[in-house]
């Protein structure tokens, strides 16, 4: 018989809500978590393997050309998503990083820490562990060009101490993953204004010596440029064989 999946009794939030300028050379019709990756959505793959990591709860954080994303869902409920609870919601206006998770927060009137992902992000593993961790959480990698990402510095303690915004300067690094483990709090005196989860919320968190780093060793790809796209199209087609 096949191992059963533990479930992982929290929610999921997908930032989902990006304009993806720097794709449109190659998917101009769509928004990137439905760029096509063989013959389906690369949101497809996202959720049939964070289902096989024990999710089974979702909510999307939409703007950008929501409803193709929402015709998606709709579609999937009783397929891919059968089993599973769905819910969206949709900024009235581009609201950054943490505008649109405290923006969720407060329109579904969120009680309980939930884990944090980017639509456009691929990690081989790592919802068991940070759903584990003690929120707030972040899980990072180390990579050997951080340059797109910016980078992440923690102390023995495993304290996010500082981030360090992404520069020209090539060399190696622990950057954000892009999955974290948050609670409901920490938006409470949200003003409702749009801003940056890394550039303002995790900075302030950091500073106050209370946000934890969880390592990763995994596959990691953000298909938020054609290179890396396309070198996730060409993964998928060879099986997912070899590294990201």
């Amino acid at each position: 018989m096949p191992m059963q999946t533990t479930v992982v009794n929290m929610k999921l939030l997908v930032l989902a809500g990006g304009f993806g300028t720097r794709l449109q050379s190659v998917v101009a019709e769509v928004p990137k978590a439905l760029a096509s990756v063989g013959d389906v959505p690369f949101l497809y793959l996202q959720i049939e393997h964070w289902i096989s990591q024990g999710l089974r709860s979702f909510v999307f954080l939409l703007h950008h050309q929501a409803d193709l994303i929402i015709q998606f869902l709709e579609l999937e409920k009783s397929k891919l998503l059968k089993g599973c609870e769905v819910a969206w919601v949709i900024e009235p206006k581009p609201m950054d990083t943490g505008g649109a998770v405290a923006y969720a927060v407060s329109q579904l009137k969120l009680a309980d820490e939930f884990l944090l992902t980017n639509a456009d992000t691929w990690l081989g593993s790592g919802i068991k562990i940070v759903a584990q961790s003690t929120a707030p959480s972040m899980a990072v990698l180390s990579v050997s060009n951080s340059s797109r990402y910016g980078q992440v510095e923690f102390d023995d303690q495993l304290k996010v101490t500082t981030f360090i915004e992404k520069s020209n300067t090539q060399g190696s690094g622990w950057i954000n993953a892009g999955l974290c483990h948050l609670n409901v709090d920490i938006f409470q005196y949200w003003n409702g204004q749009p801003f940056s989860l890394e550039r303002v919320l995790f900075t302030q968190l950091a500073g106050e010596g209370v946000l934890t780093a969880v390592a990763l060793n995994t596959d990691f790809i953000d298909i938020g440029i054609p290179a890396d796209y396309l070198r996730f199209c060409s993964w998928i087609d060879n099986d997912r064989k070899g590294t990201l």
